[in-house]
């Protein structure tokens, strides 16, 4: 009996030394559980590489994300699934690349206000696989995704939107007689593009002077009535696709001119939401992207935006066409003013937001998004070996850490032909970025390598109808 009493009271004295690590334990669980990161995605439309002052571009001024740049990540090889709006969107939101979803085309590059397909009901959005996480989110600014309203944010994850549909320069009412002088002098007569709130239309035409202000004035008041519980806040800017138009306050501020203007209104933007989060006491738990759809619209010259060193720019699978400048900032946990050369893709948004947000990341698709985390918070390296190059339905190139093979090649725009390449053309991107000069005939392993990339790519991709060809019923 007084052993059987010692070995009760031991394990008495046991438990109660262990009490508080028990509680410890507890507590630090319930930390984790509130304190889920917010995810903040500003997308900018038809951004160059090389149009911001942190990615060396000489006159615009960008004070705000250069500080993004500086107290968080640049990163240098960061890929948009697709060189043009509908597509690289689509793979935004779902993480997938645009070819699985049917959100492309080779007919219709894009959604039009005539189009009648949107995405799918199937497709996993981020909005609804962090709504899922117990987030509250909100899509700010240019959808682009279809405009019925089975199509719009709304249904698909988001509790709220704000913006405009599709692109700024759809519904054009300016005479035909006027041609591209309406790109030169742009007024917001010339286009007939609604600004909608959730489901309803609440102005027509929008005023696009404006437009950037009052995204980010609608930014900033979603993270103000949400900062005690976790939000995704999705902002897509509808600049500098063009017509170009920007706030008063803008008007002649940029030595780069009109475009320079609205650039540095969409750096003022950034910065606005940067102070919001440090004011609210939200910055160190909230990671912000920065990055773009697709590559500069060069056929607009002057009007368009840089690519830097990288060939052609929005439309083309060169590397101007696709790759982005982008940012990841994260006070406290991405280490500050880091440069990362991982390969990385605005897809990979999508797994990597789901991953912090201690979410599900769909497991009965293919998902092309990887976890980017060990590249962010350790500067290590990164999980992504590979990016395939897609031109609607086109397999185009295949990049795999510093080889491109270019399979099939097209300029961006014009009527010259598809040219296929048998052997593929080969690029190094470190050595080359600006893709001039062939190597292919140099690196017969490495083309027999990429080949082999891009054949087993093809054999998980299933073909499904686009939704980019439904035409648009007349009773819709």
């Amino acid at each position: 009996m007084k052993r059987t009493a010692l070995i009760r009271r031991k394990t008495q004295h046991t438990l109660l030394a262990l009490f508080p690590l028990f509680t410890l334990c507890l507590t630090l669980t319930e930390v984790r559980a509130e304190s889920k990161p917010n995810v903040i995605v500003i997308y900018a439309d038809d951004l160059g590489y090389g149009d911001l002052a942190c990615f060396g571009h000489p006159t615009i001024k960008t004070p705000h994300l250069d500080q993004m740049a500086e107290e968080g990540m640049k990163l240098t090889q960061f890929y948009s699934a697709a060189p043009v709006c509908t597509p690289s969107r689509a793979a935004l939101l779902t993480g997938r690349y645009p070819i699985r979803s049917g959100m492309c085309s080779d007919k219709r590059r894009v959604l039009f206000p005539n189009s009648g397909g949107g995405i799918p009901a199937s497709e996993v959005t981020l909005a609804e696989a962090l709504k899922d996480a117990g987030y509250k989110t909100a899509c700010v600014g240019k959808w682009h995704l279809g405009h019925l309203p089975q199509f719009l944010p709304t249904s698909n994850g988001f509790d709220s939107y704000y913006g405009i549909p599709y692109s700024n320069d759809m519904d054009r009412v300016a005479e035909k007689k006027l041609g591209r002088s309406i790109f030169l002098e742009p007024k917001v007569k010339y286009w007939d593009v609604p600004l909608m709130r959730d489901t309803e239309v609440i102005e027509r035409p929008a005023d696009q002077t404006t437009i950037t202000k009052r995204y980010t004035e609608a930014a900033v008041k979603f993270i103000k009535q949400n900062q005690k519980q976790p939000f995704y806040l999705y902002l897509a800017h509808s600049m500098p696709h063009v017509p170009l138009f920007r706030s008063k306050e803008f008007v002649d501020k940029s030595l780069r001119g009109l475009y320079g203007d609205v650039i540095e209104e969409i750096d003022w933007s950034v910065g606005q939401i940067l102070q919001e989060l440090k004011t609210q006491g939200l910055d160190q738990n909230t990671i912000v992207w920065f990055s773009s759809d697709n590559g500069p619209w060069l056929i607009f010259n002057q009007q368009g935006g840089s690519a830097g060193l990288l060939r052609d720019g929005k439309g083309s699978t060169w590397e101007g066409g696709m790759r982005e400048p982008t940012l990841a900032w994260w006070p406290g946990h991405i280490p500050a003013g880091t440069v990362s050369q991982e390969l990385g893709s605005t897809m990979d948004i999508f797994t990597t937001s789901i991953k912090l947000a201690g979410g599900k990341v769909p497991a009965d698709r293919v998902i092309d998004g990887v976890d980017l985390t060990p590249v962010l918070m350790d500067s290590g390296k990164g999980p992504r070996e590979e990016m395939v190059y897609y031109r609607g339905t086109k397999l185009m190139a295949l990049r795999k850490g510093p080889w491109k093979a270019h399979f099939i090649t097209k300029p961006a725009y014009g009527r010259e032909p598809f040219q296929e390449h048998d052997p593929p053309v080969l690029y190094h991107l470190e050595h080359d970025p600006s893709e001039k000069y062939d190597i292919a005939k140099d690196h017969p392993d490495v083309i027999k390598e990429l080949k082999a990339a891009a054949e087993k790519h093809q054999k998980t991709v299933k073909p499904v109808p686009s939704q980019l060809e439904i035409p648009l019923k007349k009773s819709s």
